[in-house]
């Protein structure tokens, strides 16, 4: 038996998801009057193949769809012109088959083990897993290892295209802090652009601003975990005096390379061992509750320090900080 595929990304478009098509060739004659299925399955991993043991596994599928492809029960499917050119190769023995994801399952994200870490990581991934049975999911018929076949995909997301401008937050204590972003969305590996503006209308001086981008990774499966870690942060010593203005423009760039040793961060699931980024933040439907496994987000922090000044200036120090939310995407490719 064998499994075919054109290839193993598909995108979610946040108002659908690419239809999922294959074929399966296997030859009838061996098959002893069993049938033969394909399922697709989004799981999460939540612990190292090692410990897979007893009949316990530490991976739960959050969805999965089964079909019988052989006999097929129904009418004759629609085929796509890669199924097609598949089924001639197959000679009389191929069988298509096609899935269509929901909109409100995860993407593909994979947490970064730590440096002592060993076995596959923890994560989200997607598993295309052809089968022959005698029936259709019976957890007292052995499958022998022969008998089956599996693909891992994956189920992307590329940054939307648009103009709108970027986010902006303020606040005053009476110290008035804003900043903002260039723009709204931001690709992995270029910079990001914050505009700080400070209006010390206080006694004290500013010290120090501080900018940080944060990673959050919402878990969510029998309860919603929710896990926040810094994938980037710049200090900045500025001298801003009492009863005076400020406004300035920095910029930083969070990489996966910068956060090699930092266990749980999210990545890009990746096919074999191919490179990846910082995972890319989830965009779902307005209002969509009904997510589950990992949801990313990022958010920018902008903070200023302050004080008295004199010799207790720093034991009499005080901190103003605003948030942005951030999107963090790769870009759609050419063409694609």
């Amino acid at each position: 038996m064998t499994l075919y595929l054109g290839r193993r990304d598909f995108v979610d478009h946040v108002t659908h998801v690419e239809v999922i098509d294959g074929v399966i060739r296997v030859d009838p004659a061996k098959l002893n009057g069993r049938k033969v299925y394909v399922y697709l399955a989004c799981a999460f991993r939540y612990g190292s193949e090692d410990l897979d043991v007893m009949g316990l596994s530490f991976r739960r599928d959050i969805w999965v769809k089964r079909i019988q492809i052989y006999p097929f029960p129904g009418m004759s499917i629609a085929k796509t012109p890669m199924q097609e050119s598949l089924l001639k190769k197959a000679e009389g023995q191929g069988y298509p088959f096609s899935f269509e994801m929901p909109t409100n399952l995860p993407c593909s994200v994979t947490l970064q083990p730590g440096p002592g870490d060993s076995g596959k990581a923890c994560g989200v991934d997607f598993e295309i897993k052809a089968y022959i049975a005698n029936h259709v999911d019976n957890a007292d018929e052995v499958i022998e290892k022969k008998d089956t076949c599996r693909l891992i995909i994956r189920k992307i997301q590329y940054a939307p295209v648009n103009t709108n401008p970027g986010p902006k937050a303020e606040v005053t204590t009476p110290l008035h802090l804003e900043a903002s972003l260039g723009k709204e969305n931001y690709y992995h590996g270029d910079p990001i652009f914050v505009k700080v503006k400070v209006n010390n209308d206080t006694s004290k001086v500013v010290n120090k601003i501080k900018i940080t981008v944060e990673q959050t990774t919402a878990v969510v499966l029998y309860s919603s975990d929710t896990y926040t870690k810094v994938v980037c942060s710049e200090e900045f010593g500025e001298t801003i005096n009492p009863n005076s203005q400020f406004e300035n423009e920095y910029n930083l760039t969070p990489l996966l390379a910068n956060n090699t040793e930092k266990r749980g961060i999210a990545m890009d699931g990746r096919l074999k061992d191919g490179d990846t980024n910082l995972a890319s933040t989830t965009l779902c439907q307005s209002g969509d509750r009904e997510m589950q496994g990992i949801v990313v987000s990022y958010k920018v922090k902008v903070s200023v320090s302050s004080s008295s000044g004199g010799l207790l200036g720093s034991l009499t120090g005080s901190d103003v900080t605003v948030e942005l939310p951030l999107i963090l995407m790769s870009p759609k490719p050419a063409g694609g």
